[in-house]
C-alpha cells in the first residue's frame, strides 16, 4: 500500500505541476486528478482485471494506495478555502459543484464502461 501511495503522490505532483504551466492556478490539476482518479476507481471496481487479479493488489495497492494518494480531497479543500479567502466566492461554489458532480459521474462511467 505504501508503494502505491508513493506512486500516486508522485503522479499527482507531476500532473498538477504540468497543469500549472498552462493555467495560473493549481485547481485545474487537482480537478483533473480527482475526476480521472474517480473514473479509474470506478473502472477497476467493476473490471475483469479486478475479478482475475489478486484482490489485495487491486484493493490495497491500486485503489487505496495509488489512487487514494493520486486523488486528493485535502488539496481540494485547501483550494476551496483559499478561493473563499481571496473573495472568489462564486468560483469556489462552481468548483465545489462541478468537482463533486463530475467525480461521481466519472466513477459511474468507469463502472459503466465495463458493461460493454
Amino acid at each position: 500500500m505504501a508503494a502505491g501511495g508513493a506512486t500516486g503522490a508522485i503522479l499527482r505532483y507531476i500532473l498538477t505541476n504540468f497543469s500549472k504551466t498552462f493555467f495560473n492556478s493549481s485547481i485545474y490539476g487537482t480537478f483533473t486528478v480527482n475526476v480521472l482518479g474517480c473514473f479509474i476507481i470506478g473502472y477497476l471496481i467493476t473490471s475483469d482485471l479486478a475479478k482475475n487479479a489478486n484482490i489485495n493488489f487491486i484493493n490495497y495497492f491500486l485503489i487505496i494506495g495509488l489512487l487514494g494518494s493520486f486523488t486528493t480531497f485535502s488539496a481540494f479543500s485547501f483550494e476551496v478555502v483559499n478561493l473563499f479567502i481571496t473573495k472568489k466566492i462564486f468560483l469556489a461554489f462552481i468548483y465545489i459543484t462541478i468537482s463533486i458532480f463530475l467525480c461521481i459521474l466519472f466513477a459511474y462511467l468507469g463502472m459503466l464502461i465495463n458493461k460493454f
